[in-house]
């Protein structure tokens, strides 16, 4: 092993250390008040066989935080059912009441079961619902047939 080199700093140098700290932290908390400020805010529920995933973002659309019921704690075939919707749900309220958002728009994606107990969820802990817009995808035609068996 090497020598250990130890460098001393003069009080100049640790004062404009300390100012480069304290500028970030401000910058932080600005970042924070401005999240809070947010009166507004969207939820994108994405709703699968196996899985539900609500994300909670602002009005400009930069996501503020995200749960899914495999984070709560739900193993398995638990993680798709209503139940585990709702309480992803329930969770993600917590945190926008925290965030001070009142209004939401919600969009929901997917054909799993916990589509409409994570909306009723979000409408009973008292938000403002301004829409909800379904965007799940739909095939207009399909994929390309495969060619007509020749016997």
């Amino acid at each position: 092993m090497g020598k250990k080199h130890i460098t001393t700093q003069t009080k100049e140098e640790m004062i404009k250390e300390g100012e480069a700290l304290e500028k970030v932290l401000e910058n932080d908390a600005e970042r924070v008040i401005s999240k809070k400020a947010a009166k507004e805010g969207a939820l994108y529920i994405f709703s699968s066989y196996n899985n539900t995933i609500i994300t909670l973002t602002d009005q400009f659309g930069n996501v503020l935080d995200s749960r899914s019921a495999g984070r709560l704690g739900f193993k398995g075939s638990k993680k798709s059912t209503p139940f585990a919707a709702s309480k992803v749900a329930e969770a993600l309220g917590q945190i926008a009441e925290k965030a001070g958002i009142r209004k939401v728009h919600i969009s929901v994606k997917g054909v799993g079961s916990g589509r409409e107990s994570a909306v009723r969820s979000i409408a009973n802990q008292g938000f403002e619902i301004l829409s909800i817009k379904d965007t799940t995808p739909i095939p207009h035609n399909g994929c390309r047939q495969r060619k007509p068996r020749r016997l």
